[in-house]
């Protein structure tokens, strides 16, 4: 059985625990508290010389990490990644927009905001990551006023990358009001079968 290395709070964790639910695949997860330090003890460190998470241990004992990667992989030949060049190309593109343009302002404001506990954060960088997350709201919702997924028409892979922090953006002081079209598609992604919220431990 596959093995999910992972930190419940965190949302590229997520992306993972939810396309593994969707596909129906049985895995088990072992938990890594951040907080703690404990991806980055040696025995972690062996595992992913990167010290981050998730890591997939595959059933022949292969490891991949980089939670888009995963994602990647495990969607090849399934409905969650198109066949076809250009939408393959396109689901990538929304992948690198979460991680470049996405994931560094919202995710990292959740983190300073609820996650984990700590000195209080500087106004000024706050104030920097409000503005990135606010522009990526801007880029998605505009994107999603005629459009019901972001490639294709369909639920993808790439709907799953920016699900898992949009979905949680107000954990980070994000406010949504704004974003009809953001909301309406939050709502269509969690009516997905399989569909599992970030805080849950126990898979089939």
């Amino acid at each position: 059985m596959m093995k999910l290395y992972d930190y419940l709070p965190s949302g590229n964790g997520y992306k993972v625990r939810l396309l593994l639910s969707q596909l129906g695949h049985r895995f088990t997860l072992i938990e890594r508290d951040i907080a703690k330090g404990e991806t980055r003890t040696p025995e972690f460190l062996a595992i992913n010389p990167n010290g981050r998470i998730p890591v997939l241990e595959l059933d022949d004992g292969r490891r991949l990490s980089e939670s888009d990667a995963i994602l990647f992989y495990l969607a090849e030949a399934t409905p969650f990644l198109p066949a076809e060049r250009f939408g393959r190309a396109d689901v990538l593109r929304w992948m690198f927009f979460e991680q470049y343009s996405h994931e560094p302002y919202i995710a990292v404001a959740r983190a300073w905001l609820h996650v984990f506990t700590g000195p209080r954060v500087e106004p000024e960088r706050l104030r920097e990551k409000m503005e990135g997350g606010y522009q990526a709201l801007d880029v998605m919702e505009r994107h999603l006023a005629e459009r019901r997924f972001f490639v294709a028409e369909r639920y993808t892979i790439a709907d799953i990358a920016l699900y898992a922090y949009t979905h949680v953006a107000h954990e980070g002081d994000f406010h949504l009001g704004r974003y009809p079209h953001v909301r309406t598609w939050l709502a269509r992604v969690a009516s997905q079968p399989g569909h599992v919220p970030i805080t849950q431990r126990e898979f089939d």
